[in-house]
């Protein structure tokens, strides 16, 4: 199980200077509970009515950044560094995220909740993973 935390999308870059230290703090106090802070962001239509006439929609504001934006911040202080998409011969799409090598033994035991929290606030299934070790 995880708690959410949705944070002001204008004090995000602020919070992520305390996330850690908040994170193992809160996750002390919630016992076995995975606590993920996630910004508040805004998706706008591609008919969304602008105030003055033939002024583009923000890239930011579109689905397709929004969710790259809330995959960043699931994983966070991780590092994504690779993404693959498998399309299925059924039509169905997964997404494999590889997390940075470098922090498997602080997210190892997230890797499930990752998925889930994605699969809850988007509705699409990702794979999070480490990439495989050359020897």
């Amino acid at each position: 199980s995880a708690l959410l935390i949705f944070v002001p999308f204008h004090l995000h870059k602020k919070f992520k200077e305390i996330q850690q230290r908040l994170t193992r703090e809160l996750e002390k106090k919630f016992n076995d509970k995975h606590v993920l802070f996630i910004a508040q962001r805004t998706v706008l239509s591609k008919s969304f009515i602008r105030k003055s006439k033939g002024q583009p929609r923000p890239r930011s504001r579109t689905l397709t950044w929004v969710h790259n934006a809330i995959l960043e911040d699931i994983v966070y202080p991780t590092q994504i560094v690779g993404k693959r998409t498998i399309c299925k011969i059924d039509g169905k799409k997964l997404l494999k995220v590889y997390l940075d090598p470098k922090d498997v033994k602080d997210v190892d035991d997230k890797l499930k909740t990752f998925g889930a929290v994605y699969k809850a606030l988007t509705n699409k299934v990702v794979d999070f993973m480490f990439p495989p070790q050359e020897d």
